[in-house]
C-alpha cells in the first residue's frame, strides 16, 4: 500500500520495521475490509483492535474517545446486592422532601435547588445504601464531596433517618433564628453533617484531588491507616468548565489515586442553558479524563436502550448518538416522538428502518427519561467498577435528566436551575409517579406536606440497616478532640534573644524557628510545610536532606545534587509538601491538612509559605473555603509589602493582602516587625488552634526578605504582640533626646516599616526636636477585632473600652500610622484611636526599583514620615508652617 501523498512524517517513520512483509499484511487486511465491508467497519475493527490492546496492557496510546454508549453493558453488569424496591421507596421519599423543602421555602423568598437533586439522586442514593463508609467504621470512612445545589436531597435523607427535624426542613436558608439548615455544605454552619464545603465551584474538585493526596501522606508516613478511605466527589457537568475542576487531573493520575473517585452528572445542562450546545460533553470530559491518565467509566444509557443497540446491526444508532449536538438531546428529551423520527431517525435510511420496529412507548422512554444515571443497577455497576480500578483514579459520567420526575415543566427545560417551586397539582403528579401515599387531604391550604414512612417503618429500619454495615451515617462530621503538647521553650528560645549583630530577614527567621520545631519529639511529625517551587527563595533547602520531600513513588533517579550537603531528596515519607507552580494545588493541600484533624482524628500543623502577592489576590476563595471547612493553621505570606521585592516588579508587590485578608473571620492577621515577635505568635497560634480548648481559626503572617538586625525581646511586651500593639521605643531613649517640653507624635508602624519608623525618630530628634515614639502594630486587623467586639457589646448595654483606645490612653500627641500595605490597611482602627490621626501607604501600583527608590516614590520612607509628622505637628501650631517647606528641602523630596 502507498503511502498518501503529502503524507506528514510520524514517529514509527523514525523504528525500523524488523518484518516489511508482515506490516503490509496488516495494511493490505485493512484496505480489504475497508473495500468489502465499508470504511465504517474498518473503522470499528481499528477501535476494537485498540481497546483490546489497552485491556491487555501494551504499551499503544490510549484512545481519547470512545463511542456514545455505556463503558459497561447490560450483560456484564454485576448483581445488584441490594432491595430494589425498598431502595426506590427511600429515594422516592427523599426527592419529594428535597423539593417540598424548597416549595415551602419559597414563599419566605429565600429560594433554592431542585432539579440538581431530581437527576442526581440515584447517584447518591446507590452510594448511600451500598458504598460511603462511614465514620463509625475502623479508620476514617469516607471523604464525600457533594455537589452543593443538591444539598435538599441530603437534607430529606437526614430527615428520613433522623437526624434533622421538619422544623429543620422548613428553616432551610433561614439560620438566624439558631435552628435553621444553611443553603449548601456549609461545616462551620453545620459542622455536624457536612465535612467539605463545595458550592463555590471548581475548588470541590480541586480539593477531592488533594484530599485523596493527602489520605496517602498521611499513609506512607505512618501517621494514619487511610488505606480503606475512599474520597467521592459530586460534580456537575457545568461545574467542569471552572479551572480549577481539572487543573489537577494530571496529579490524581500521576500519582496512581486509585483512592479517588469522580462522579460527573451529566445533565447536561448549565444554570443558563445546555453545557455545550453545540458539541458533546461528555465524549469532551471522556478525552481530556482519559489523555490525563484517568480510568472512564460512561453510564449514559437506561436498560430501555438495550433493545434499539441490539437492533443496530450497522452501527448507524452509535454514528447518530455519537453527531447529534447536547443541545438538541435536550429538545429531544422535551418533545413528541412524531419529532424524534423526523429529526433522529429519520437522518439516514438505516435510521428509518430501526425505527420501524420500535413502538412509540418505547421511542418516548428511550429519550425521555432513560438515562444510565436513572438506574440504581447501572449506577452500582459503575460504582463496583470504580472502587475495583487499580492504579489510576476514576471518573463516572454518568448521564441524567435535569429536574427528572418532576414533572414536563422541569425537565430538561433551560430554566429550571432558577425554577424554585412545584405547584400543588405538579406535586400531585409526582406523588403518583413516585407512588407516595401521601394523602389530598395532607394539602392544607395549598402547602405541599412533608413525608415520612414513620420512624419504624421497614424503609428506615432498610435505610439504617445499610448506614450500620457501612459504618454509620453519612455525610457526618465527627470530631475526636487530642490536644497537641506545647512544644519546648528552647525552639522559641533563639527568636526571643534576637540576631546579636547579624542581620536576618523574618521570613528567615519563621523558617528557623518552624525547622526547630520540627525537631520537637512530641510534635515535630506533625508539621506539614507546604510550597509552591519558591523553597529555595525561603531559605527551606536545609529542610530537603532532613525532611524530605514527599513522593509516592519514593527517589527513583540520582539527584544532580547528591554530593552537597543540602541535596534535593524525595522520599516516599517525605513531610514537605512541594507542589510546584501552583498556588490553588498548594491551598488545597493545606484546606486538606489544616482539617486532618476532624477528617482523619490527627491533628497535623501545616503551614503555607508563599510569594506574598500571590496568596490573597490569587487565592483568596480557597482561604473563605478553608475557614468555611474550620481548618487550622499557618499561612505565610513572605517577601511581603511593596517595597521589599521591588525588583520584581508590580505584579510581586504586594500592598493589598491584609485588607483582603480582614474581610475573612477566621483568619488571625498579623505584620510582625522583628523575629520575637514572630515567635510569641506562632506559640499562641500552637495554642489557640491545637491546645486543650482549639479555635476554629488559621494565622496569616507576613514576613519580609529585607535582612535586619533583630532585636532581643523587651520585657512586657508579649500582650501587646498578641492585642496587636505596644510602645516599641520612646522618645526619651534617644541619646539626643528632645527637649522636655518638645512638639511630640506617636509613630505606629507594623512589619519592615518599624525601621523607616525608627530612623524618622532619628531625625525628628536630631534635625527638628521632635519627640517621636515609635509603635509596633503587629495586627491591624486584631485591633479592629477587638474594637468591633467592644462596639457590639455596647448595643447589648456592656461598656467595653478597645484595647487601642486603652493602649493609647493619655497620650496626647498626635498618630501617624505608616506600613509597608495601602493606608486602608492601618486605617482601619482610626475611628477608635482618640488622637489626630493620619497614616502612610503604598497604595497604587507597584513599581521595579530599589527599596529606597520605591519607599521614595510611595511616600513611606524615613524622610517622608519626618515630613509627614511635621505636616501633621504644624496643623496642630506645635511647628512652624514653614518647617514643612524646609524638611522637603533638606531631605531632596
Amino acid at each position: 500500500m502507498s503511502d498518501p501523498v503529502g503524507k506528514l512524517p510520524s514517529e514509527l517513520d523514525q523504528l525500523p520495521d524488523r518484518d516489511t512483509e508482515e506490516t503490509a499484511e496488516w495494511a493490505a487486511s485493512l484496505d480489504a475490509v475497508a473495500k468489502a465491508a465499508g470504511t465504517r467497519r474498518a473503522e470499528y475493527l481499528l477501535r476494537r483492535t485498540l481497546q483490546h490492546a489497552e485491556a491487555a496492557g501494551l504499551a499503544l496510546p490510549k484512545l481519547l474517545e470512545t463511542d456514545y454508549v455505556n463503558t459497561i453493558p447490560t450483560s456484564a453488569e454485576p448483581e445488584f446486592p441490594g432491595d430494589e424496591e425498598m431502595e426506590a421507596k427511600i429515594t422516592a421519599w427523599n426527592r419529594w422532601n428535597a423539593a417540598a423543602m424548597v416549595t415551602r421555602g419559597s414563599k419566605y423568598g429565600v429560594g433554592g435547588h431542585i432539579a440538581t437533586f431530581a437527576s442526581a439522586a440515584w447517584l447518591y442514593e446507590t452510594g448511600f445504601q451500598h458504598f460511603f463508609r462511614g465514620k463509625e467504621a475502623d479508620g476514617s470512612g469516607d471523604q464525600l464531596y457533594i455537589q452543593g445545589h443538591a444539598s435538599p436531597g441530603i437534607y430529606a435523607r437526614a430527615f428520613l433517618d433522623g437526624r434533622i427535624s421538619e422544623q429543620q426542613l422548613d428553616n432551610f436558608r433561614q439560620e438566624s433564628g439558631g435552628n435553621g439548615l444553611p443553603s449548601y455544605p456549609h461545616p462551620r454552619r453545620l459542622p455536624w453533617l457536612w465535612e467539605f464545603p463545595t458550592v463555590s465551584m471548581g475548588l470541590g474538585p480541586l480539593s477531592a484531588i488533594y484530599q485523596a493526596r493527602f489520605n496517602r501522606y498521611l499513609q506512607n508516613r505512618s501517621i494514619k491507616d487511610t488505606a480503606n478511605s475512599h474520597v467521592w466527589a459530586f460534580l456537575g457537568d457545568g461545574e467542569m468548565d471552572e479551572p480549577e475542576s481539572t487543573a489537577a487531573l494530571a496529579l490524581a493520575s500521576r500519582e496512581q489515586l486509585d483512592n479517588l473517585t469522580f462522579v460527573i452528572n451529566c445533565n447536561l445542562q448549565r444554570l443558563d442553558g445546555p453545557v455545550r450546545a453545540n458539541f458533546r460533553v461528555v465524549q469532551e470530559l471522556e478525552a481530556q479524563f482519559r489523555g490525563a491518565g484517568w480510568n472512564v467509566i460512561k453510564s449514559l444509557w437506561g436498560s430501555a436502550w438495550d433493545e434499539l443497540f441490539q437492533l443496530d446491526t450497522t452501527g448507524a444508532l452509535v454514528r447518530r448518538l455519537r453527531e447529534v449536538p447536547d443541545a438538541q438531546f435536550q429538545t429531544y428529551a422535551t418533545r413528541d416522538v412524531a419529532y424524534i423520527r423526523q429529526h433522529f431517525f429519520g437522518a439516514n435510511a438505516e435510521l428509518v428502518q430501526l425505527a420501524g420496529v420500535l413502538s412509540d412507548a418505547k421511542i418516548a422512554e428511550c429519550f425521555h427519561s432513560s438515562r444510565g444515571g436513572h438506574e440504581p443497577r447501572k449506577v452500582y455497576a459503575a460504582y463496583k467498577a470504580a472502587l475495583e480500578h487499580k492504579g489510576a483514579p476514576t471518573v463516572i459520567l454518568a448521564q441524567t435528566v435535569k429536574g427528572y420526575t418532576l414533572g414536563a415543566g422541569f425537565e430538561s427545560k433551560n430554566a429550571n436551575h432558577q425554577m424554585k417551586k412545584l405547584t400543588t397539582d405538579e406535586f400531585k403528579d409526582m406523588r403518583d409517579l413516585l407512588g407516595l401515599p401521601i394523602p389530598d387531604s395532607a394539602f392544607v391550604d395549598g402547602q405541599v406536606p412533608y413525608g415520612h414512612p414513620g420512624a419504624n417503618s421497614p424503609e428506615v429500619q432498610y435505610l439504617n440497616e445499610r448506614r450500620a454495615a457501612l459504618g454509620g451515617p453519612a455525610p457526618a462530621r465527627k470530631v475526636h478532640h487530642v490536644a497537641l503538647p506545647a512544644p519546648a521553650e528552647r525552639s522559641f528560645a533563639p527568636l526571643l534573644k534576637g540576631s546579636g549583630k547579624q542581620e536576618m530577614a523574618t521570613t528567615m527567621a519563621f523558617v528557623r524557628l518552624v525547622k526547630d520545631l520540627m525537631r520537637d519529639k512530641e510534635t515535630g511529625k506533625r508539621w506539614v510545610p507546604i510550597v509552591p517551587d519558591e523553597a529555595r527563595t525561603f531559605g527551606m533547602e536545609s529542610l530537603f536532606p532532613s525532611a524530605g520531600i514527599y513522593s509516592p513513588l519514593g527517589q527513583t533517579y540520582e539527584p544532580v545534587d547528591r554530593d552537597q550537603l543540602m541535596y534535593y531528596k524525595e522520599a516516599k515519607d517525605g513531610q514537605i509538601l512541594n507542589e510546584g507552580i501552583t498556588e490553588a494545588g498548594a491551598m488545597a493541600d493545606f484546606i486538606a491538612a489544616c482539617t486532618s484533624y476532624a477528617t482523619h482524628g490527627e491533628p497535623m500543623i501545616p503551614f503555607y509559605i508563599f510569594y506574598s502577592m500571590f496568596g490573597w489576590q490569587r487565592t483568596a476563595d480557597q482561604m473563605w473555603q478553608l475557614a468555611d471547612q474550620l481548618g487550622k493553621g499557618f499561612i505565610v505570606g513572605a517577601t511581603a509589602g511593596r517595597t521589599t521585592l521591588t525588583g520584581e516588579g508590580l505584579q510581586h508587590a504586594d500592598g493589598h493582602s491584609h485588607l483582603i485578608a480582614s474581610t475573612n473571620p477566621a483568619s488571625l492577621n498579623y505584620d510582625p516587625a522583628f523575629a520575637y515577635e514572630i515567635a510569641v505568635i506562632v506559640k499562641d497560634g500552637l495554642r489557640r488552634m491545637y491546645g486543650e480548648k482549639p479555635e476554629d481559626v488559621f494565622y496569616y503572617l507576613t514576613v519580609y526578605n529585607e535582612p535586619k538586625v533583630q532585636p532581643a525581646m523587651p520585657e512586657g511586651v508579649e500582650e501587646g504582640i498578641l492585642r496587636g500593639l505596644y510602645r516599641f521605643n520612646e522618645a526619651s531613649s534617644l541619646e539626643s533626646a528632645p527637649a522636655a517640653d518638645a512638639p511630640k507624635i506617636q509613630l505606629m508602624a507594623s512589619g519592615t516599616a518599624i525601621h523607616w519608623a525608627l530612623e524618622a525618630q532619628q531625625l525628628l530628634a536630631a534635625d527638628w526636636n521632635v519627640a517621636a515614639d515609635v509603635w509596633s502594630a503587629t495586627s491591624w486587623g486584631e485591633l479592629r477585632r477587638d474594637a468591633l467586639e467592644c462596639d457590639e457589646a455596647l448595643l447589648r448595654g456592656e461598656v467595653r473600652t478597645p484595647y487601642v483606645t486603652r493602649a493609647l490612653e493619655g497620650v496626647t500627641s498626635p498618630v501617624l500610622a505608616v506600613s509597608d500595605w495601602m493606608r486602608q490597611v492601618p486605617d482601619q482602627i482610626s475611628q477608635w484611636v482618640e488622637q489626630d490621626w493620619t497614616s502612610l501607604g503604598t497604595d497604587g501600583f507597584g513599581l521595579s526599583d530599589t527599596r529606597e527608590g520605591a519607599r521614595r516614590h510611595f511616600g513611606v520612607d524615613a524622610q517622608s514620615i519626618v515630613v509627614a509628622a511635621l505636616a501633621q505637628l504644624a496643623r496642630r501650631g506645635e511647628v512652624p508652617a514653614s518647617a514643612i517647606k524646609e524638611a522637603r528641602e533638606r531631605y531632596g523630596l
